[in-house]
């Protein structure tokens, strides 16, 4: 089978024929109601033009997560990009391989070397007593490894929440080591600090939250499981107060309570973390923003519109070498 296309690099008059999953189904009422699909493939995501009150017939039946075989061709309008859909029908269940149609960071094999490499050279026993409940467990590595780091926004990909879990590592070691924090502890925290997204998150068909995460959040959902894992475990790996001080690595990575955290970072590892996750997430969506075709107008350098991953600012996508290519 041949790949999908590249939804970030179709311009204007190219023509897809190809099966798409729906991620969103929007419809609009008012003088001129109409409906906007969302569909996406392992490259990203496009919407559709609007499909008319007269045209409602072409979608009957079609929701979020309908896989649909697509042909159109590819327009602008008002400097947005959207696919003109000439052709659409629902595909059997089963027809098309899921990794074809959800984005995807591919092989996570440099991923996990990393993550396994700074783990094993954490010294206390006890720390990485904790983490083997985790990490030594391949049931929980194998869903690990495919959840995504996010529903929509940063690291919203198949093997997206160990591409952010390796981020954060990186960035988290080079602010430990000039704080001089304690880099064992923040190696385990960021280690722990998104393990909730299993639970809180689906991704069979389509990414979704589930309702533990509307009810509790991904915050909560780890703090329980970190808790309820080690507590469950015979002899204990960590005394209660040790158990105390990783729970708080994980309540409180978000920051503030207006972003999820149910306390802010009382700890300088916390600190280490919080800053640290926040920096992966924000630059993975200022990359994705500027390496998204659809933002600029065909040539502009800045974004047609503010961009909703980047809190609504424009972005600028102009480069130099900076004479390297002259040397």
């Amino acid at each position: 089978m041949t790949a999908p296309p590249d939804l970030t690099r179709l311009a204007p008059g190219d023509r897809v024929q190809d099966p798409f999953l729906v991620l969103e189904v929007e419809t609009r009422s008012g003088d001129h109601p109409h409906t906007v699909l969302t569909l996406g493939n392992s490259t990203g995501s496009i919407q559709t033009a609007p499909f008319w009150a007269e045209e409602q017939s072409k979608i009957a039946g079609i929701g979020k997560r309908s896989v649909v075989q697509i042909i159109g061709e590819v327009a602008t309008y008002r400097d947005k990009r959207q696919l003109k859909v000439s052709s659409i029908r629902v595909l059997p269940t089963g027809t098309v391989e899921p990794a074809r149609l959800l984005p995807s960071v591919g092989d996570v094999s440099r991923y996990w070397a990393y993550v396994d490499r700074l783990r094993g050279e954490i010294k206390g026993p006890r720390l990485r007593a904790v983490l083997d409940l985790f990490y030594e467990d391949p049931e929980f590595r194998e869903r690990y490894e495919q959840c995504p780091g996010s529903t929509i926004g940063h690291h919203a990909e198949i093997g997206g929440l160990l591409k952010h879990t390796s981020e954060v590592l990186a960035i988290a070691q080079a602010i430990a080591r000039a704080a001089r924090a304690d880099e064992d502890l923040v190696t385990a925290g960021v280690l722990l600090h998104d393990i909730g997204k299993l639970e809180a998150y689906r991704w069979d068909g389509a990414f979704e939250a589930t309702e533990l995460n509307a009810l509790q959040g991904h915050v909560v959902l780890g703090a329980f499981m970190l808790d309820r894992t080690v507590r469950a475990a015979s002899p204990s790996p960590c005394s209660d107060q040790e158990l105390a001080i990783l729970t708080h690595l994980v309540l409180s990575h978000h920051g503030k309570q207006e972003f999820g955290a149910p306390v802010p970072p009382l700890t300088l590892e916390a600190e280490v973390i919080h800053y640290a996750d926040n920096a992966s997430a924000k630059t993975s969506s200022m990359a994705e923003a500027i390496n998204t075709a659809a933002n600029f107008a065909e040539g502009a350098l800045v974004s047609s519109q503010g961009v909703w991953q980047v809190d609504r600012r424009r972005v600028y996508r102009g480069k130099s070498d900076w004479g390297r290519s002259e040397e």
